[in-house]
């Protein structure tokens, strides 16, 4: 037992520092290529200076940090494992009566950690970060897209373009296929540097092509008498798809903030099936970081000094990048409710788990 503890913390360390490099190594070169993008995206916007694109770049990185840590794993444990087998130390281990799957314990349970303390921890953290980039691009990349944001109280709308905007609230919504219906309306018209310009209160807004369609409506606008009208047409460019779109991003809502949205979304009458997608992804993330440590294993427990390093790094380079291919497949059919979200969210970790189990089952026992 002694031993094995000692081994334990042994594999731990050597895995965790493999990590780190990796992992380290990984996050430089994406901050790099992310600022290069970003400074494409800004040329030849005088307003939008170096600071603040280093602003943005930092803002971002903990959101790619989630996607890149996979491929950390993946690589970080090749590293580990090819490393101990070079110097021959898993043979010592092996010929000592020490398994592949007891050494891979220690390394198993690190990932595992990492995963559960990104999903209840870092995520909210990153999703935060993320909402604040997307609102610098927004002001100074010019996505001008209208804003939609459901709560208990009703919901928010905030459409137009810079030097016309209308902000709509409604205490209750229902979409329903390509119509969308709001309840107890309230439009804020603004202008420039948002100067409030009128108001409009109306019993039901209903979403057409080009405009909203407002009944019984009353126009309040400064200085004037209040007037009603029976039918009210505020124009827009907004469609029913455009709303749905026009929603907190997905990766803008910590993990613990999800389910709450998603059962909102979805007495409001809309789709919910990305966020409920990216809700059980990161359910799985654990599962498919433990995965990857399988997957590590497969290429680099079995080197030996005449064995081809290249080789090793390019099977596992290769199974990574099939791996997130078969993940974006997967992902796009459940965006596409061409299979079920859950079932999306969790068949990549669960196939690649059970290949590294299966791989490692022949390797160990034949």
């Amino acid at each position: 037992m002694h031993f094995s503890r000692t081994l334990s913390f042994y594999m731990g360390r050597q895995f965790t520092f493999w990590l780190g490099c990796v992992f380290l190594t990984l996050l430089a070169v994406v901050a790099m290529f992310d600022i290069v993008e970003l400074l494409r995206r800004a040329s030849g916007k005088q307003e939008v200076t170096t600071d603040v694109l280093v602003q943005m770049s930092l803002l971002k990185l903990p959101h790619l940090v989630q996607d890149m840590l996979p491929f950390a794993v993946l690589l970080g444990g090749m590293m580990c494992f090819w490393r101990l087998a070079k110097s021959n130390e898993l043979v010592i281990s092996r010929a000592a009566g020490v398994s592949a799957w007891q050494f891979l314990t220690a390394p198993l349970f690190i990932t595992f950690l990492a995963g559960i303390v990104l999903v209840t921890t870092f995520n909210p953290f990153a999703a935060a970060m993320r909402s604040h980039y997307e609102t610098l691009e927004g002001k100074y990349l010019g996505k001008n897209r209208a804003e939609f944001a459901v709560s208990e109280t009703g919901v928010w709308l905030r459409q137009g373009k810079q030097d016309a905007r209308a902000v709509i609230h409604a205490a209750d919504v229902n979409g329903a296929g390509d119509a969308a219906f709001l309840e107890k309306v309230i439009v804020f018209q603004l202008e420039e540097q948002d100067r409030f310009v009128g108001r409009i209160d109306a019993e039901t807004a209903v979403l057409r092509k080009g405009y909203w369609e407002l009944r019984n409506a009353f126009l309040s606008v400064p200085g004037e008498d209040t007037r009603q009208v029976d039918v009210y047409r505020l124009a827009t460019e907004l469609t029913m798809e455009g709303i749905q779109d026009s929603f907190a991003s997905a990766d803008t809502l910590s993990f613990w903030e999800l389910p709450k949205f998603i059962g909102t979304m979805e007495d409001a009458g809309f789709n919910a099936n990305a966020h409920r997608l990216y809700l059980h992804s990161l359910l799985a993330m654990p599962a498919l970081l433990c995965a990857m440590v399988l997957i590590a294993a497969i290429f680099s427990i079995k080197v030996s000094r005449r064995s081809s390093t290249g080789m090793m790094i390019i099977g596992g380079v290769v199974s990574g990048f099939i791996l997130y291919f078969f993940t974006n497949v997967v992902h796009a059919l459940g965006l596409s409710m061409s299979i079920p979200a859950v079932f999306a969210a969790w068949m990549p970790a669960g196939v690649a788990m059970m290949l590294g189990i299966t791989a490692l089952l022949h390797l160990e026992d034949g």
